[in-house]
Formats: C-alpha cells, structure tokens, sequence
C-alpha cells in the first residue's frame, strides 16, 4: 500500500495561494496508481476544498495521517512531524541562516527532506520550477510600478499609468491582454519625451528573463546590444514608440580584476568569482527598467551597490525609474534590496543619500519592486505548470522505502539528487551544510 499523501496549506505568506499538485491531477494519480490524498484546509488557496473533494481527496485541517508531504514554501518548526518526508523548497542549499532552525529540527524529528530546486537532470538543469512565473508577474508588475512612480513624478501622457499589479488581474491572460492594449498606444502615440529612449535590461537568461521578456515583447521592443545601448541616447536615433531591450550575460555583468591578462571565461568565472570584480556600472544609467533576473551568491560581485547609487544621485536624478528585482537576494546583488517585499506592500522607494527605505511609490530614490514570492500573484496558472512538471515523480516518492540505505534506495536519479535529509542525516552531496548548522 502506498504511503498517504498530503498536501499541506500554506502559511508562510498572507497571500500564498499556490499548491504543488492541483485537484486534476491528484483525480489522475488516484486512479492511475491508487494513491490516497488528504488536503489540509485552506480558505486562501486558489484550488478550493471542494475542488479537491471532488477529485477524490479528503479534506482535513490537518496532515497527522499523512507519511509524505508536498507543499510549497517551508515550514514552521512547530508543525514538523517525526518520521515523515517532506517535498517543498527549503531554501537550505546555499546555508541560509534563517532556514537552519527549521532544518535542525528536521533533522531531530528524523525526517527525510526532498527539495524541488535540486531536482534536477544530468546535466544539472532544474526540472520543476515556478521561475518563469517569477518572471511573468515580475515584469508585469514592474511595467505597472513604473506607471505609478511616473504618475508621482509628474510626468503626464504616461501609458503604464493604467496597468495594475499582477494578482489584480483574473489570468495571465488577462494581465497579456491589457498589457497588449497599452503596448498598442505606446505604438500608436509614442512615450513622453523625457523618458526616451524607454530601454529594458535583463540580467541572465534563464526561465526568470525568458518569462520577463515574454511579458516585455507584448509591448512593441526592439533588442540591441549591449554596445549599441551605451550609444543609443547619444547617437539620437532611437523612436518615441518603440521599447529597447538588452540582454545581460556574464560577460556583461562581471570582468577580471585589474592587471589579469587573461580573457572573461565561462567556466573560470563559475570556478573561480573571486577573480572578478563589478562591470556592469557602466550600463545602469542608461535603463529606464532594471529586471534582476540572475542566480546570485555571495562569491560573486554585486551589479548594483549602494554607493553607486549614492554617486547616481548626487549626480542628479537617473533614468533608472523601476528595479525589478526577481532574484529577491536580502542585500545581495542589487545591495539596497534589504528584504523582499510582500504582495500586499510590494514596493519601497531607497534614498540613496540618507540610505533608508522607505515602502510605497513616494520619495526620493530609486523604487523597488522585490516581491519573493513572485508566482503567487499569478497563482492558478503557475501551479498548474508545477504540477504538471511534478506529476510523474509524485508516484516514486509516494512509494519509496527511505529505510533502505541510500545506494539502495528505488527512487529516479533525479529526486535522489534532491535528498538533502535521510532519516534525519544530510546525504553526501549536502554533509557541507552542516558547516552553517
């Protein structure tokens, strides 16, 4: 018999509504492998109770029955159970200090700990992500941010004025429907001079940028390069009525310190970040939009420091109107994100002069929009794209016997990978976090 399955509600974050697996597919996993479901209450979730009775599952205000755990976003230490596996993303693997307790207390309690964000192919490449989702309500909400900040600032004739934040919106669909709209005025009727020329830079072109421009080519683009962006105001050439995107690699972000004389390689960069220092300085004054859409850590350089910004202001005001900071690193790549932000207030504006945040579209600075959890504001779409990617794994993690040792142990290459816990004990690839423990 198959371990009971439960899906847990989540209580992270006021306006979390999204779930790992949808009534769909639990309806198809109990009649395809017999599996039983119980669904942990929830009144926020975008999948109702009802929805998840009537694909077959129970519905109980709590997951006590239960011998696996799929959820979303991590855990309260107090709701962690003795004995059980548990599916959802830790954020653990980098040795964030403040997820330790959390594992700490897993790891007392004996649980097993499967991580979506590790399960990956040979090649290292994620399989089951909400990234790109991050990216699509990342964008929108950014194009809706610049409306609201333009509309402080004065500046009249602004068509992103009436734009509004992703979770206002029925769909994605719906928010690519009136985001085509305005991008057919902009068409039509140009941008208001002193925002010209109206240039996108993405940081990284992974599924976060992919969905980011996917949301950004509704409107009428145009990419050049990152040369032809440091010429574009100057050579004068540029329309009232088109938007201008650049692509940030690498290469573009980062460059060998002073006096190396070897080439920006690839591999040597990933291998050896201390070799490299910020290049990315030069571009920042020339984006009307910012979307940090990169992995970062703390081996490599920031793009974005706080005394750049502070050198860009006392230089009078920037172009720069909106950060969109997807990554979300607390003082990490753009260093004046001091913490992501929630739905429900999404968006701070930070003095560079004084160094304060201040929440809200008011103030003198640069704003940013930091929401971590990104997806939620488009939560139905997204967790039908999760799901769908998680639905043949379910079954083998459902069915696994972890009490077998781990080189035994029948589970697919790619969720063995993502074992961070057996029993209680970090596995081999992850015995390096018990350094932050």
């Amino acid at each position: 018999m198959s371990s009971v399955i439960g899906i847990r509600h989540e209580d992270k974050y006021k306006m979390e509504r999204r779930t790992p697996i949808t009534p769909m597919h639990v309806e198809k996993l109990k009649k395809e492998h017999n599996l039983e479901f119980i669904v942990q209450s929830s009144s926020k979730r975008v999948f109702t109770d009802i929805e998840y009775k009537n694909a077959g599952a129970l519905v109980e205000p709590d997951l006590k029955k239960c011998d696996v755990i799929f959820g979303v976003k991590e855990i309260s230490e107090k709701d962690i159970e003795k004995d059980k596996t548990y599916v959802f993303f830790s954020h653990v693997i980098k040795g964030q200090p403040y997820n330790m307790p959390m594992l700490k207390k897993m790891m007392e309690m004996g649980c097993n700990l499967i991580d979506y964000e590790v399960i990956t192919d040979e090649q290292g490449k994620r399989l089951i992500f909400f990234g790109k989702y991050a990216g699509l309500a990342g964008m929108i909400n950014s194009l809706w941010s610049a409306g609201q900040r333009l509309k402080q600032l004065g500046v009249k004739d602004n068509p992103f004025a009436e734009l509004k934040q992703s979770c206002e919106y029925d769909s994605l669909a719906d928010a690519k429907n009136h985001i085509s709209h305005v991008g057919s005025i902009i068409a039509e009727k140009g941008l208001p001079k002193e925002l010209l020329p109206f240039t996108i830079g993405f940081t990284g072109y992974g599924n976060v940028s992919v969905g980011a421009q996917e949301i950004a080519n509704l409107l009428p683009s145009m990419e050049i390069s990152s040369g032809e962006l440091l010429k574009l105001k100057e050579k004068g050439n540029y329309a009232s009525n088109v938007i201008y995107k650049v692509v940030f690699k690498e290469e573009h972000i980062s460059k060998l310190k002073a006096g190396s004389k070897e080439e920006f390689d690839l591999q040597d960069y990933y291998n050896n970040p201390d070799k490299y220092e910020n290049d990315f300085e030069q571009y920042i004054p020339h984006l009307s939009i910012l979307m940090n859409c990169m992995y970062w850590d703390a081996n490599y350089p920031r793009i974005f420091t706080k005394e750049f910004a502070r050198k860009l202001y006392e230089n009078g005001n920037p172009k720069t109107i909106v950060i969109g900071d997807v990554t979300c690193d607390p003082d990490g790549s753009i260093e004046f994100t001091h913490k992501g932000t929630a739905i429900e207030d999404p968006v701070f504006v930070y003095d560079p002069i004084s160094g304060k945040p201040t929440m809200g579209f008011q103030g003198n600075g640069f704003l940013v929009m930091a929401v971590d959890i990104l997806p939620s504001e488009l939560p139905r779409d997204s967790s039908v794209t999760f799901s769908e990617a998680l639905y043949n794994m379910v079954e083998p993690i459902a069915n696994a016997d972890f009490n077998l040792p781990l080189a035994e142990l029948k589970i697919p290459s790619q969720i063995k990978r993502a074992l961070i816990l057996k029993n209680g004990k970090l596995t081999p690839d992850y015995e390096y976090i018990s350094e932050y423990l």
